[in-house]
């Protein structure tokens, strides 16, 4: 307990190590979905190639990922907060740009990304553009990948059908047909 409180300096922040326990507790359960639900977008698409990922090997990415980037925000950056993929992007890359390019060149884009997020938030330009957009669009942007996720898995679940394709074939343009 004293290592503890030394380490995290506790008292200081009103926090005991009960209430960090139960803290994280809830944490891990309220993010715990990640470890299921990305694996399964992801393990449903296939790349430009044909090619699918494993979703074993896809739940022990995502379950470690999510570890080691917690376990460097409570050690490195001193604070409270559970990391983890988002479910944002996975559907982009799972049904948009995977079926136009490799699996590495995929996951490569999002390493880019991640980059590119680090440095506008180091930079102070994310607090700026996260300022400039209003409450309502933030709400609104977060309720449109929520339906666009929920879609997915109504389709992958059978709830849905159409005959405009599956999820991964969305933003496909069919070339096979002559015609403009």
């Amino acid at each position: 307990m004293i290592v503890l409180e030394r380490l995290f300096e506790l008292t200081a922040r009103g926090a005991t190590v009960g209430r960090e326990v139960r803290g994280g507790i809830t944490t891990f359960m309220a993010m715990a979905y990640i470890i299921l639900l990305n694996p399964i977008i992801l393990a449903g698409a296939k790349d430009v190639t044909g090619a699918q990922l494993s979703i074993g090997q896809l739940t022990t990415a995502t379950a470690l990922a999510g570890a080691v980037s917690t376990l460097l925000m409570a050690f490195v950056g001193n604070a409270p907060f559970g990391l983890a993929a988002g479910l944002g992007l996975n559907a982009v890359v799972a049904y948009q740009a995977a079926p136009f390019m490799t699996w590495p060149q995929a996951m490569g884009l999002v390493v880019l990304e991640g980059l590119v997020i680090i440095i506008l938030a180091v930079s102070g330009v994310r607090r700026l553009i996260m300022d400039s957009i209003p409450l309502a669009l933030k709400h609104a942007i977060s309720v449109g990948i929520g339906m666009f996720i929920t879609l997915i898995g109504l389709v992958d679940a059978g709830f849905v059908s159409g005959t405009g394709g599956t999820p991964c074939s969305w933003g496909r343009r069919d070339t096979s047909r002559a015609g403009p």
